[in-house]
Formats: structure tokens, sequence, C-alpha cells
């Protein structure tokens, strides 16, 4: 039996080539989710640990993060008060504002696109709302103003919205244009860069807007609510990994399932502890979860749903994904896009009647001010700022939080 001289003899393999089949199944499980693969809870927790080996670690350098942040800044607070609770609480209401907004900015994302008037179209809202309040003035009821103010936004997003998926104008250039003319739209309703709007507690009218963000749940109601809540979520989650497993479907392990369910009430547990503490004074008592709290998380449930669970969101989804892919299956990219940009100013309107003044200086719009009054304060980007960019907002902390805020560039 004779070989070509120029090739490899039949029946031998070149020993300098080694395929190592081990590396090449991890490599291959690690790009597949564990719940595609695990049967039980030890089996995802392997699969989960490799896929963080290989350098997907999901949400852990976020937890981390927030761990470092908050060990350093306890370190560093003068008398170690950053984990009080008083400032946790403080730091809660103030980041419902943030997670509203970045709500609304998901779904400009998930498109592919960018929103950099969401700021100023949220303070536009939620000036309108605090103006048609006025007592003398239009004294209009609270949730009229509410709707009028998101209507106003709705159109706002409609009209962006337009001009982006029909004119294909930019979403940055339209989306900067309608920055710069509702900020300066905000200081002359406001009567100047300095103007201010409030709302106060003894009116009965605008006490509803003022309890959005300064208003307590009782304790008691509190730990009831915690008990539905984990109640009704930990039902949902158990029934639906049970009914995928029944139908033959890729279903979570059920001690995984236990697992969400008890992190959930744990959380739950944390957060109510915290709040329920006496943040006040011996005789003053300030105790009970803000308002804000559940009225976020249920218009975040609703934003998930909208997205994760109707046909709107998965066309959302589609167009990010690949827009030609889309179109070639039917699905109208201009359509969706324009009504995309009313219903993420929606939240966007909602969130500035949330807004904690404090600490937020140019924001021109907020519901209610730390201890006896809101304070709307539209910012501009002039001489006196320290800077002109549009895009950041400069906090100047008050030494005392009753005290005004400066305005400097929103």
């Amino acid at each position: 039996m004779t070989a070509d001289p120029g090739g490899t003899p039949t029946g031998t393999a070149d020993a300098s080539v080694v395929v190592d089949l081990t590396a090449a199944r991890e490599a291959a499980a690690a790009d597949v989710p564990p719940e595609f693969l695990a049967q039980s809870l030890g089996q995802y927790l392997r699969a989960w640990w490799l896929r963080v080996r290989s350098g997907d670690s999901g949400v852990l350098p976020v937890v981390l993060g927030m761990v470092v942040v908050a060990v350093v800044f306890e370190i560093v607070t003068p008398e170690h008060a950053f984990l009080r609770p008083s400032n946790i609480v403080y730091i809660f209401g103030l980041s419902t504002v943030y997670m509203v907004l970045a709500m609304a900015e998901t779904v400009v994302l998930l498109l592919g696109e960018i929103d950099l008037s969401v700021g100023a179209v949220a303070l536009t809202g939620g000036v309108i709302a605090f103006k048609l309040v006025q007592q003398p003035g239009p004294a209009w009821p609270w949730w009229a103003a509410m709707l009028a103010a998101l209507a106003c936004c709705g159109v706002i997003g409609a009209l962006q919205g337009t001009l982006i998926a029909r004119l294909k104008i930019p979403s940055f250039v339209v989306t900067l244009g309608g920055f710069l003319l509702f900020s300066g739209i905000l200081v002359v309703v406001l009567g100047g860069a300095n103007g201010t709007v409030s709302v106060s507690s003894s009116a009965p009218n605008q006490r509803v807007i003022y309890d959005m963000v300064q208003g307590l749940i009782v304790p008691v109601a509190g730990w009831v609510a915690l008990a539905v809540v984990v109640g009704a979520v930990g039902t949902v989650l158990w029934l639906r990994a049970a009914a995928r497993r029944r139908q033959g479907l890729v279903a979570p392990p059920a001690g995984l399932t236990a697992i969400r369910i008890a992190l959930v009430a744990l959380v739950g547990v944390a957060v109510v502890m915290i709040c329920t503490v006496n943040r006040g004074t011996p005789l003053v008592t300030v105790q009970g979860v803000p308002w804000v709290i559940p009225i976020v998380l249920i218009v975040l449930g609703v934003w998930t749903l909208l997205l994760q669970r109707t046909r709107f969101g998965r066309y959302v989804y589609a167009i990010g994904g690949n827009p030609e892919a889309a179109r070639r299956a039917g699905v109208s990219l201009a359509a969706i896009s324009v009504s995309t940009a009313p219903i993420r100013q929606t939240p966007v309107s909602s969130s500035c009647t949330r807004w904690p003044p404090p600490s937020s200086a140019g924001s021109a719009s907020s519901a209610a001010g730390v201890r006896q009054s809101t304070v709307f304060s539209a910012a501009s980007s002039s001489a006196a700022s320290p800077t002109a960019c549009p895009f950041s907002t400069w906090v100047h902390w008050p030494r005392r939080w009753n005290t005004s805020c400066r305005a400097a560039c929103f």
C-alpha cells in the first residue's frame, strides 16, 4: 500500500493537532442560559458559575459595586451616617425619579435611538400639573391636572416621534432641539431662571400631589401590604414554573423558584423594617414606607408587562434587534416608533411630580419640598452656570435640607 508522497499517509494523523472535547463542551455550555440545562438547583448553580467564569457575570458586578459604594460612603461620611435609616429612606425616594426616567429611556434604547429631552419634558409636565392646581389660579382638581400633564407630554412625544420616524431626522438632533426648546419654555413660564412654583400640604386639593413624595404609609398597613405582595408574587412565580414543567417547557428548578420567592420576601422585609424606624425626633414621629415607593413599583410592573407580555413589546424588541427583519416580517417600523414616543413620555411626566427638591438643583418641577413646601426651580445654562453642557445636572448640596437649592444646569 503506497501513499501520495506529498500527502499524509492513510490511517495516520498529525500528532501536533489535539482537540480538547471537554473544553469545547464547557464553552458551548457557557453560552447557554442555566435554565436550559439545569434539572436541579445544583446543576443550575454549576451552570451559572461556568457562565461567570466565562465572563458573563450578569448583574453580579452591579451588586458588588453597590456593596462597595455603601461600605466606602459609610466609612467616609461624618458620624458614619450614610447607612442610617433616615438617609436610606431619603435615597429610596430620590432614586424613584431616576427609576421612572430609566423606564422611559429603556424603550428608546431598545429601538436603537436616544432621547436627550427626557429631563426637560419631565419638568415641563411637572410645571403644568403644579400650575393647574394653584389657588388662587386655575384650581383644577389634582387628578385633572395630572391627566393634563400626561396628555401634554404625550403630545410632545408624538411630535418628536413623528419627526424621527416619518421625516427621518436623527433622534439626537430632534431630542437635543426638544431639550433646548422646553428648557427655554420652562424659564418663560416660571418667570425667569430662578422662578418657582410650590404646593402646600394645607390645601386639600394639593395635598394629594404633596403626599406622592412626602406621604407615609402607616407601619401596620405597610406590613400588611408587604405580606399581600410577597404572597401574590410567590404564587405567580411558583404556578408559572409548575405550569411550564407540566407542559414540557424550559422552567427553573423548584429550588431556584423557592430561593427567588425568599429573596423577594427578604428584600421587602428589609425595606419595610428600615422605613418603619422612627426617623424623626422623640416629639415628632416620622415612620412608615413613603407612598412613592409602591407607586413606582406599580409603574415598573405595568411597564414590564407592556414590554414583555404584549405584541407591542415584542415588536419593540424586534425592531431594536434587526429593523430590516422586522420590516420583512410585517412590522410597521414608523408606526411602532411613533407610538412609543407618547407612551414613554407618560412615565416621564409622572416622574416629575415625585422629584424631591433638596438635592435636585436645576429641576423645574418637583412634588414636594422636604418639610414645608415643594419648590420648582427652572434652570438655564447661563454664564453663571459652572458649565454650558446641557446634558449634566449639577447638584449643589445645601447645608440644611430645608434651605433652597441653587439652580445650576440641567
